[in-house]
């Protein structure tokens, strides 16, 4: 699994690229009076404060178990994250589908199209980069699943957040420059127009995708499918264990809590039965780091 090293630098490229991009985007749009590109500048502007909120989230998240948190702060990664497709959806989606209705009823052509051009493949090669570093993260967790199941069913919403922010980015910075070039060559500012709602339709459509995902995570999900798996064949796999009656997992951030319900082995007395539980979660932390509750429950049936 991951850990949140891996997204923390995948955020700060992404930060760093959006900047660039930001910049080089509203010089354009100012230059061209192009309304994707305006669009496109909004977006970005939007992607660098989602990703100081992921930040923070993260910082907010490692903060130590208190009285009222007895479990931690990790779950507060997933309400910014939820925030930031909440931005995504208003800030991105729909300031572009205002911008792109309003362009729908103006004949005023662009003006220096090739600087938008120009401004476009530099943004997407930048854009490149900042994928390619947040692929390369996602790749480390995903192993053997392809790119859908892992979004489906990770559980590092700060990652699925930039990786849906970054595959938007690149996919609206196609749809600005072939808008762009289509009006420069008809000289219709109406592929403006469409390509700056398309830019908004994508937006929205990332941003409800991961605000679905990044839900389940806030309402409370076990570990991944696959985590999950090797978990219960460990504890399946120990001596002490006579019967495994239940597995509860709960991911709380970066951490995980893990409730069990066993049959243990032979009779033993209160300390040796006290002794194999402790010898099972000094195990089972060790074989998986992110576990840092345990709650072990030993009896003779799975009836209460």
């Amino acid at each position: 699994m991951a850990g949140q090293g891996n997204s923390i630098r995948a955020i700060f490229f992404a930060l760093g690229a959006n900047f660039t991009i930001f910049v080089a985007k509203l010089i354009a749009a100012v230059m061209t009076g192009s309304g994707a590109m305006l669009a496109e500048a909004v977006h970005s502007m939007a992607d660098c404060g989602n990703q100081v909120l992921l930040l923070f989230g993260i910082r907010q998240a490692k903060k130590p178990p208190s009285p009222d948190y007895p479990l931690g702060y990790g779950k507060a990664v997933y309400f910014w994250s939820f925030l930031v497709a909440l931005m995504l959806f208003s800030v991105g989606g729909m300031f572009s589908l205002y911008e792109g209705w309003h362009k729908l009823s103006s004949d005023v052509p662009l003006t220096s199209p090739w600087i938008a051009i120009g401004v476009l493949i530099f943004s997407i090669i930048v854009e490149g980069v900042s994928m390619r570093a947040c692929l390369i993260e996602v790749n480390k967790a995903r192993g053997e699943q392809n790119l859908w199941q892992w979004f489906r069913q990770s559980r590092q919403a700060e990652l699925v957040v930039i990786f849906g922010e970054d595959l938007a980015a690149l996919l609206g910075l196609v749809f600005a420059l072939i808008a762009v070039v289509l009006s420069m060559l008809t000289g219709n500012p109406l592929w403006d127009a469409l390509g700056t709602l398309a830019i908004g339709g994508l937006l929205i459509i990332v941003a409800i995708l991961i605000s679905i995902e990044v839900k389940a995570m806030l309402i409370g999900q076990g570990v991944d499918p696959r985590r999950l798996a090797s978990i219960r064949e460990f504890l399946q796999q120990r001596p002490e264990i006579e019967t495994l009656y239940n597995l509860l997992t709960l991911q709380l951030g970066n951490d995980v809590m893990v409730s069990v319900k066993a049959k243990m082995q032979g009779e033993l007395s209160a300390s040796g039965l006290v002794a194999q539980i402790n010898a099972i979660e000094r195990e089972l932390k060790r074989r998986f780091p992110e576990v840092r509750f345990s709650f072990f429950e030993p009896d003779v049936d799975d009836s209460n």
